[in-house]
């Protein structure tokens, strides 16, 4: 009896030694269900098919055609300009010499001790020879002079640097040219320096006009 007592005390202690297997609560279960339910599949990367493929790489070679044609088109520009309008510096400089020769001609003019002289004289005609065949040299490299007196003022060609007092003219007209303006072709190289015409005013005028100019002070 004493044996069998020993063996099942034995047993049952054995059977105590076994871990048991941990349940997990029922809260951590519906969790783990809610993630698995929330995961979204992934997409699947779409193989383009060989059509799509080959429209692809006909849109580009289409764009590349015309991203050549367009630089071509440029470089085609800019050469003609550079034609044209290479010498455009060159001319807006030289057009100095013309000038020179103006003030030197008003110079010897104004001089008193050269008044009615015979070397006076020549000197102006050579002056006015060596002028004449400037602007003949420039025309023939299509630079030409623009034609002021007696037009109306173009912002376009003039530039007016005053207002001149002449009831016989409209207001508005070129009466006075301070300095030649010229064009190269179909482009302006210098603008003419102009004074042109004004309404005379009279003196009822004049004095309104400053009390004008009083009151807004």
């Amino acid at each position: 009896m004493e044996k069998e007592e020993n063996q099942n005390s034995t047993s049952s202690n054995q059977n105590q030694d076994i871990p048991k297997e941990t349940e997990k609560p029922e809260e951590s279960l519906a969790e783990e269900n809610n993630q698995e339910k929330n995961q979204e599949p992934k997409e699947e990367i779409k193989e383009p098919t060989p059509e799509e493929k080959i429209a692809e790489l006909e849109d580009k070679v289409a764009r590349t055609f015309a991203e050549m044609e367009n630089q071509r088109r440029r470089f085609e520009k800019e050469k003609e300009d550079a034609f044209e309008y290479g010498g455009y510096s060159f001319a807006k400089e030289a057009l100095n010499l013309i000038d020179n020769l103006e003030r030197s001609k008003h110079v010897l003019e104004s001089d008193d001790k050269l008044k009615e002289t015979e070397a006076l004289k020549k000197t102006l005609e050579h002056l006015d020879i060596i002028k004449k065949d400037l602007i003949s040299i420039f025309e023939k490299n299509n630079i030409k002079p623009i034609d002021s007196l007696n037009k109306k003022l173009d912002p376009n060609f003039h530039q007016a640097m005053m207002e001149i007092e002449d009831d016989t003219k409209e207001p508005g007209t070129i009466i006075q040219e301070i300095q030649k303006g010229f064009t190269i072709k179909d482009r302006l190289l210098r603008p003419s320096l102009v004074g042109v015409s004004k309404k005379v005013t009279t003196k009822d005028e004049k004095t309104k006009e400053n009390q004008e100019n009083l009151e807004n002070k």
